[in-house]
Parts: structure tokens; C-alpha cells; sequence
């Protein structure tokens, strides 16, 4: 905390002396916003990995914020491997992002959302399960068809699995989400929408509680843990670096990054 003092504080700078260390309840590998990079992904998966082997007694939990999807061209396959890496393991917890939530309203109206979406990154994902001949102008019922035929490529267990994503995740005085937590309210009475498109005063005011709030869907250039917020969405799909936050039970955070 004095680091952060030296980098952020200021006199009546309560935000940093209301705040404990960062202690989650275990360690803890949160990787940010994917966005169809999947090369990049088994890249930080490898890094996390020869990571544990510096802490052969810990049980880690691997966390992923959302954002799977959009943007990329690999989202496809970025959704199968980490549903895999959920069904195979209890340590591994997805979360939904944004974009998740906007393909899954494409797919229950294509017609009022799908323009949307398909500004947004939709494009790539529909690309990425061979599915095309729509774009963001197209006529309801051709965007009816693609959400039909994205149903079908995805499969019944995978759609299952994406709606039934949670929206935050919690270990000590850590709380994990894709976007933003309302630095006025408890984690229990959080809107949905502000988990995953974000709060307006989120970036601006630390938490009065203590609390630390990790997530993605704000790029930065890099990773950061201050004033009760740790970033890690550097942007994978536009700059090239996936990054992973390492959170320790005790101990300074530090970031991986592929």
C-alpha cells in the first residue's frame, strides 16, 4: 500500500488507508477478455501452468472475466475450450461477459438486437462457426436465419452452458466481474447490467468497504491494481497481449501476460 500511496495518494486520500490488502481466500489466476484469440489463450494457459509449479501446496482457481466472443476470429474455438476446461475442473470459473450476453439476445431476437451485436463483433463470431451472407443491414428474417443456424452449430450443451454463465465470483475480500460494481452498493443488491456493461462512476471512486473488484471490459494498456480496482483487459484482440492477474492469499499481486 505504500507503493500505491506514492503513486495515487494524496492527503485525504481515504480510498487507499480504508483499503486492506488484496486477500483472496486462495490463489487466484484471473485472465481478462479473450475475444476470440485463442492462440493467445492456450499461450497464458501454459504461463499459468509453469506459474503453479512455483506453489506445488496452493489449490489455484483459474478465473476468465467474459468476453469469449466478438471481435476475433477464433471465438468458436475459444468458447469450446474453455467450456471443456469448466467441465473438467471445479477450479476453473467462467464468467459471462457482455458480449456473451449480446449473442444470446441475437439469438432470442435476432431481429430487434442483431444489428447490434453484429456492429460489435458478431460478425467474427458467426464467421468463426462457418455461418455468413448477413451483415449488421440485413433484413430481419435473413438475421432470423443466422440465428437459427448459430443455434445449431453451437449445440444444445454449449448454448446451455453460456446462458447459464454467473455474472461475479467471490474469494476473500476479492469479487470478480466482467465490467463494474456500483462503488456505492453491496455485492448482494449489484444490477446485472452494471456487472456487465459497466458503471459510470466505477473507474472514478474507490469502494468505502474494502472490497477488491477484478474484471476486464475497460481496455488499458496495462494491467493494474489500485484504489481497490484490478484491471486486466489490455485489449487482447487489438494490441496483441492477453494478460492474467496472480493474486496471492498474502502477498503484492503480480500479472502474467502472453
Amino acid at each position: 500500500m505504500r507503493l500505491l500511496r506514492k503513486l495515487f495518494g494524496r492527503d485525504d486520500d481515504w480510498e487507499l488507508d480504508a483499503y486492506a490488502p488484496i486477500r483472496p481466500d486462495q490463489l487466484l489466476y484471473i485472465i481478462g477478455d479473450v475475444h476470440g484469440r485463442d492462440d493467445l489463450l492456450v499461450r497464458i494457459l501454459a504461463k499459468i501452468e509453469a506459474d503453479t509449479a512455483r506453489h506445488p501446496d496452493a489449490r489455484p482457481a483459474l478465473v476468465l472475466v467474459g468476453d469469449y466472443v466478438d471481435r476475433g476470429d477464433e471465438s468458436a474455438a475459444v468458447l469450446r475450450r474453455v467450456h471443456l476446461m469448466d467441465q473438467q475442473s471445479e477450479s476453473v470459473i467462467c464468467l459471462m461477459g457482455n458480449h456473451e450476453r449480446m449473442m444470446l439476445d441475437f439469438i432470442d431476437d435476432p431481429a430487434g438486437t442483431g444489428a447490434r451485436w453484429l456492429r460489435h463483433g458478431g460478425l467474427q463470431t458467426l464467421s468463426s462457426f462457418g455461418i455468413g451472407g448477413v451483415t449488421d443491414t440485413s433484413a430481419p428474417e435473413a438475421l432470423e436465419v443466422a440465428a437459427r443456424q448459430l443455434v445449431q452449430a453451437m449445440g444444445p450443451e454449449l448454448l446451455v452452458w453460456v446462458r447459464d454463465l454467473a455474472l461475479d465470483w467471490t474469494s476473500g475480500n476479492v469479487v470478480v466481474t466482467h465490467a463494474a460494481l456500483d462503488p456505492d452498493l453491496p455485492l448482494a443488491v449489484q444490477p446485472d447490467r452494471v456487472k456487465l456493461w459497466g458503471h459510470p462512476e466505477f473507474m472514478q471512486r474507490a469502494r468505502r468497504d474494502g472490497v477488491w473488484v477484478a474484471h476486464g471490459h475497460v481496455v488499458i494498456d496495462l494491467p493494474v491494481a489500485a484504489q481497490g480496482r484490478i484491471s486486466v483487459d489490455t485489449g487482447a484482440v487489438f494490441s496483441g497481449r492477453l494478460t492474467a492477474a496472480v493474486l496471492h492469499p498474502s502477498g503484492e499481486p503480480e500479472f502474467l501476460q502472453a
